[in-house]
């Protein structure tokens, strides 16, 4: 059957073709070997108090091992429907590991169904501990699968937790700040696959409708495709355009509690009309989960006074998912 993949877009889902200068490309390099993280300190506050959102460079990541897992997710995503369903999410309780079909998980219920199809994993354990942490689900056909995207995860959180210590001199905390939140932390290695959509394209069928990611920290690599959308403080959509080499950092919810709405965690969503199948890979990493988030003192002021009760992360955290797992809903 022929797709029309000429799409004429819904008004409200059209985002302006604007310049990322808002929106700066920072350089971590003095960060990651200790020349001047006052200096990265200084842009990413700039960045997370105005747009929540900033690219990364020099982040010590390889491309060439970046592109050797977007290839292996590709061939993941090419499997028959079939071997990817035995790996379902569901399979996994509440551990949340392995395969999401298109409209599987939804991100903004009320409005939208995701086009878009997952694979999850985390840090690795024998058996199931409880939410967020038990044994992945790997495809018995891709042998090498499993290293090469245990290997992405375990770097992000290496590269996540240097970013948190820039993201604590930022509001002036000791760079070790974020440490005694992160002992076991909550993490999430997401592989991503979008099918371009073509025809009328309106909010009901996206790639993924418009959301706040639920922790801490997201580090995102992009294809070249483009698709991803970021509001602006105007309320405005503003294509987050692809720069190669670069990982786009985004802060979650806890972060802004936790700076009291000092720094944003953006709305955000994915709308592929590109004609091209497009492939993306988050990463997320939160707190541990009984660890206590609530606003800091130094971000509490007679013109910004508290705005949030305190939560512990994982109680926050699955309570967003438990809204867009079909699965979860049903338990």
């Amino acid at each position: 059957m022929s797709v029309d993949l000429v799409a004429r877009l819904d008004d409200k889902l059209r985002a302006k073709r604007e310049s990322f200068d808002k929106i700066p490309v920072v350089d971590i390099a003095p960060l990651l070997d200790g020349s001047n993280k006052q200096a990265v300190a200084k842009q990413i506050r700039w960045a997370l108090s105005n747009t929540g959102f900033m690219y990364v460079k020099n982040h010590g990541i390889p491309h060439e091992f970046v592109d050797s897992v977007f290839d292996v997710s590709r061939r993941f995503f090419d499997l028959p429907m079939p071997q990817k369903m035995e790996l379902h999410v569901s399979k996994s309780d509440v551990a949340l590991r392995g395969y999401i079909e298109p409209f599987g998980e939804n991100t903004d219920p009320g409005k939208t169904k995701d086009l878009k199809e997952c694979f999850d994993i985390g840090p690795e354990r024998p058996s199931l501990e409880g939410p967020f942490f038990g044994p992945n689900q790997w495809p018995s056909t891709l042998p090498e699968f499993s290293e090469l995207t245990y290997a992405y995860h375990q770097k992000m959180v290496i590269l996540a937790k240097t970013l948190l210590k820039g993201i604590a001199l930022s509001l002036d905390l000791q760079e070790n700040h974020f440490e005694k939140l992160m002992r076991n932390p909550i993490s999430i290695q997401r592989l991503l696959h979008y099918p371009p959509q073509g025809g009328y394209v309106g909010e009901n069928i996206i790639g993924i409708g418009a959301h706040t990611d639920y922790g801490n920290l997201t580090i995102l690599a992009q294809d070249d495709v483009g698709g991803l959308q970021v509001m602006n403080r105007e309320g405005d959509w503003v294509e987050g355009t692809p720069i190669h080499g670069t990982f786009v950092i985004n802060i979650g919810d806890l972060i802004q509690r936790l700076t009291n709405d000092l720094y944003l965690a953006n709305m955000h969503r994915v709308v592929n009309t590109s004609g091209r199948e497009r492939y993306s890979i988050p990463f997320f990493i939160d707190a541990d989960f009984n660890s206590v988030i609530e606003p800091l003192a130094s971000c509490v002021t007679d013109s910004n006074p508290r705005r949030y009760k305190l939560v512990t992360c994982g109680e926050h955290k699955f309570g967003r998912f438990a809204a867009s797992y079909a699965h979860l809903a049903k338990a």
